[in-house]
C-alpha cells in the first residue's frame, strides 16, 4: 500500500499533518462525490415513492446497506444504520428487557458511550461490575473469568482503547460470556476502521461502530446484532409492516430499528467508504499502520521528557498513541504542534474521565492517531517537533 499515492484522494493532507483520525478520519474524494451525487442527481426518500428518483435512491441505499454488512462478515445477522456508535450502544442498553438483579460487566477502559449507559441501569436495579485494566490498558482474560457469572446478562467492552490503543482478546472474552449464557457487546469504533473484522471470528452478539472514523460522513453509525433481541429505540415511518388504530406490527428485519428517514446520503457515502477500504485491503491497511505505529513508539520512547502510555508492542494495539510531557498541559502541547508545525493531534481526557483518574492523569494526554494516509515522514516531523517542545520545558 502506497500512502503517498493514496494521499491524492485526501486534499487536506496537502496543507497539514492530520494525526487525529481516532476522533474523526479524513474523507476521500470518492466518498464526498458519492454523497454529492445523491444530493444533486437523485435526491429522494427511500421505500416510499414509486417515481424514478426514489427507486434509484432506494436501490443505492440497499446496496450500501449490504456492502456495510459484508464488510464485517455480518450477512447472517441484522445490520442497522444508526447515527453513531453511541446511538448503536444506546439501542441495546435501552432495548433489552432488564430485570432487577441482572448483571452487566464492563471495563474502566471504556469511552463514556460504552460506560454511562450501563451505569444508568443501576437506577433500574441492574448490578454493574467494572473490570480494571493493567496500567498499559491490557486486560487478562482471567479477569473476565472472575467477573462473569451465571447472573451476568451482558458484557460490554471496547475492542481497542481510544486512549491507550490496547486491543482486547475479544474471542476469549466471548467464549467466557457464552459459557455463562451472557451476551457480548463490542464497541468497534476504533477497531473496525483499522483491522480486518469478521463478527463470526469475534464471537460477539453485538458490534457497534461509527462511519466518521472510517472515511465516511458524520451522522452515520452501525449496530450489528446476531439476534433482534432489543426493542427498537424509536418506531415510526418505515419501521412497521402494518399499523391500525388498535396496534401495529413491526418489520421483521433491520427496518424495525430504522424508524423515520435514515441518513440516506450518509449511508451511501459510508458504503463508498467501505468500498474504498476494501479496494485497498484491510490486511494491508493494518500492516501499514503497524509499521507506522512502531516508528512512532520507537521515536517517542527515545525522547527524554516524553512519557508514552499504553502497550509498547504494535501487534497488541492499534495506531492510537497517548503521551504526556511532564511540566506541560496536554492542551498546550497540542496547540504548539498545530501553530508551529501544522500537526493536528487531540488532547484532554478523550471522553474517558474514569480511565484518566485510574491512570492518575487528571489533565489527560496528548493523543496521536494514525491511519492509511499517514506517512513515515509525518511521524518524523512530529518527533522533531516534540523534541523542540521538550527543550522549551527544560
Amino acid at each position: 500500500m502506497n500512502a503517498d499515492v493514496i494521499r491524492s484522494d485526501f486534499p487536506i493532507t496537502d496543507d497539514l499533518i492530520y494525526l487525529d483520525s481516532a476522533a474523526t478520519s479524513l474523507m476521500p474524494r470518492q466518498v464526498a462525490e458519492a454523497i454529492s451525487a445523491y444530493d444533486l442527481r437523485y435526491r429522494a426518500n427511500i421505500g416510499r415513492s414509486v417515481h424514478r428518483l426514489s427507486v434509484v435512491a432506494t436501490q443505492r441505499y440497499l446496496d450500501a446497506h449490504d456492502r456495510i454488512a459484508s464488510f464485517i462478515g455480518g450477512e447472517s445477522g441484522t445490520t442497522v444504520i444508526t447515527k453513531n456508535t453511541t446511538e448503536a450502544i444506546g439501542i441495546v442498553a435501552s432495548g433489552i428487557p432488564w430485570e432487577k438483579g441482572d448483571r452487566v460487566v464492563t471495563t474502566a477502559l471504556e469511552h463514556h458511550s460504552n460506560l454511562l449507559p450501563w451505569l444508568r441501569l443501576r437506577n433500574r436495579g441492574v448490578n454493574v461490575d467494572i473490570v480494571m485494566p493493567e496500567a498499559d490498558g491490557t486486560i487478562d482474560p482471567a479477569a473476565f473469568e472472575a467477573a462473569v457469572t451465571d447472573e451476568t446478562r451482558l458484557v460490554a467492552i471496547t475492542h481497542a482503547s481510544n486512549v491507550l490503543g490496547a486491543l482486547l482478546p475479544v474471542r476469549k472474552i466471548a467464549d467466557i460470556c457464552h459459557e455463562h449464557g451472557a451476551e457480548l457487546l463490542v464497541d468497534g469504533a476504533q477497531s473496525v476502521p483499522h483491522i480486518p473484522i469478521d463478527v463470526k471470528d469475534l464471537g460477539c452478539d453485538y458490534l457497534c461502530f461509527s462511519g466518521h472514523k472510517m472515511l465516511g460522513p458524520s451522522g452515520t453509525g452501525v449496530l450489528w446484532m446476531q439476534e433482534m433481541t432489543p426493542e427498537p429505540l424509536i418506531i415510526g415511518g418505515g419501521s412497521v409492516e402494518a399499523a391500525s388504530l388498535t396496534g401495529y406490527t413491526l418489520a421483521g428485519d433491520y427496518r424495525r430499528y430504522e424508524g423515520g428517514t435514515p441518513p440516506i446520503g450518509g449511508t451511501i457515502g459510508l458504503g463508498e467508504a467501505v468500498k474504498y477500504l476494501t479496494s485497498l485491503g484491510m490486511e494491508d491497511i493494518s500492516r501499514h499502520e503497524e509499521w507506522i505505529t512502531r516508528r512512532l513508539l520507537d521515536g517517542l520512547t527515545g525522547i527524554d521528557g516524553v512519557i508514552v502510555h499504553g502497550p509498547d508492542t504494535p501487534g497488541d494495539r492499534i495506531g492510537v498513541v497517548s503521551f504526556t510531557v511532564p511540566g506541560m498541559h496536554p492542551h498546550d502541547v497540542a496547540h504548539i504542534l498545530d501553530e508551529a508545525s501544522d500537526i493536528m493531534v487531540r488532547s484532554g481526557d478523550h471522553c474517558c474521565k474514569p480511565l484518566m483518574e485510574l491512570l492518575e492523569l487528571p489533565q489527560g494526554t496528548v493523543r496521536a492517531s494514525t491511519y492509511l494516509y499517514t506517512t513515515g515522514e509525518e511521524i518524523d516531523l512530529l518527533l522533531r517537533s516534540l523534541e523542540e517542545i521538550v527543550r522549551m520545558v527544560e
